[in-house]
């Protein structure tokens, strides 16, 4: 059993430690603790960080192309060409992203998922034959109207085929709603926006509405679900389906995740809370590093998480690892 390795698999601290940061961290408290070099697995859920976890799990290269951000000004954005090049993952954010527009500037109604298609179309004209769209922090809420249009700009997909990953399973004419004021939208903004939204519906080729997972990323999901047939993926699932995650578990000794805030959330899909419910099942022991613990005693428990421990640093971090040596 003791010479089984401990599987480090933590999701990014959001907007402060990438998941390798924060796996490479655990790595080195359990190592100045005595332990044996651990199986490093940092993990993503779709949306920030998938394509910097599955280019170190799997391999390639990355390229960058200028785009349109949100607002239709100039802005580079990365994307990923794995392996071979057949595969390409793109975060919607790098083009797309809420993190681009500054507070004041937000404006739910003019924010258009075109550079998010010109990122798609770009991939495609590398030679990737299935493009895997990362859903996460979106500005949007256009329904992908934006996207479409630069793909068709750009002369179509071919035979390629978009995979879109989500952490979220509202439908198409919920995006508004549940998601606009977050982008700046006033509760008469989420109005002209849900109609604009059942509107587009009526155009596209198939109607996007009540199908779950079509309204992440403000319905980008959907309209790319309806155009082009993407495949609507959640995004923890198949992450750890890419990482081998559950082969990698069984031959652990232990689990460690993490994430900046353990909270209700986590219970809800998020990866950490994904990881521990697979380690409950699978009967391998589960503990949490986090930057911030808003989860009760009743929560943590119906995640089995033998520990949780707060965080603020890479050096705190490190720290933690280490000081779960005597029950690893």
């Amino acid at each position: 059993m003791t010479d089984r390795p401990v599987l480090v698999a933590p999701d990014s601290f959001k907007g402060t430690f990438r998941a390798t940061e924060v796996a490479a961290a655990i790595g080195r408290g359990l190592e100045s603790a005595g332990l044996a070099p651990p199986d490093l697995c940092p993990v993503a859920d779709g949306g920030e960080g998938t394509m910097e976890v599955l280019l170190t799990a799997l391999g390639g290269e990355t390229a960058a192309v200028r785009v349109h951000d949100p607002l239709g000004r100039e802005v580079d954005a990365a994307y990923a060409l794995l392996e071979d090049g057949g595969t390409a993952v793109i975060e919607m954010a790098r083009a797309s992203g809420l993190a681009l527009v500054e507070p004041e500037e937000r404006d739910a109604v003019a924010a258009s998922t075109r550079g998010t298609g010109e990122l798609i179309a770009a991939a495609v004209a590398e030679g990737a034959q299935v493009v895997l769209v990362a859903c996460g922090g979106s500005a949007t809420t256009d329904g992908a109207a934006g996207a479409i249009e630069a793909i068709e700009d750009a002369g179509g997909l071919g035979a390629a085929k978009i995979v879109c990953l989500s952490d979220v399973r509202t439908p198409f004419e919920r995006a508004a709603e549940v998601f606009g004021p977050q982008k700046g939208a006033d509760p008469a903004t989420v109005k002209q926006l849900t109609k604009r939204l059942n509107d587009l519906a009526q155009t596209l080729p198939r109607d996007p509405r009540g199908k779950p997972m079509t309204g992440s990323a403000g319905g980008l999901t959907g309209g790319l679900w309806a155009q082009y047939d993407a495949a609507l993926e959640p995004g923890a699932a198949f992450v750890l389906d890419a990482l081998d995650f559950d082969a990698r578990m069984r031959a652990a000794r232990a689990v460690i995740v993490g994430e900046g805030k353990i909270d209700e959330q986590t219970l809800q899909g998020k990866i950490a809370g994904e990881i521990a419910t697979r380690a409950r099942q699978a009967g391998v022991p589960c503990f949490a590093i986090v930057g911030t613990r808003e989860l009760d005693a009743f929560g943590a428990r119906m995640l089995d998480l033998q520990r949780v421990l707060e965080a603020s640093d890479l050096d705190a971090i490190a720290a933690a690892a280490a000081s779960l040596a005597d029950v690893l």
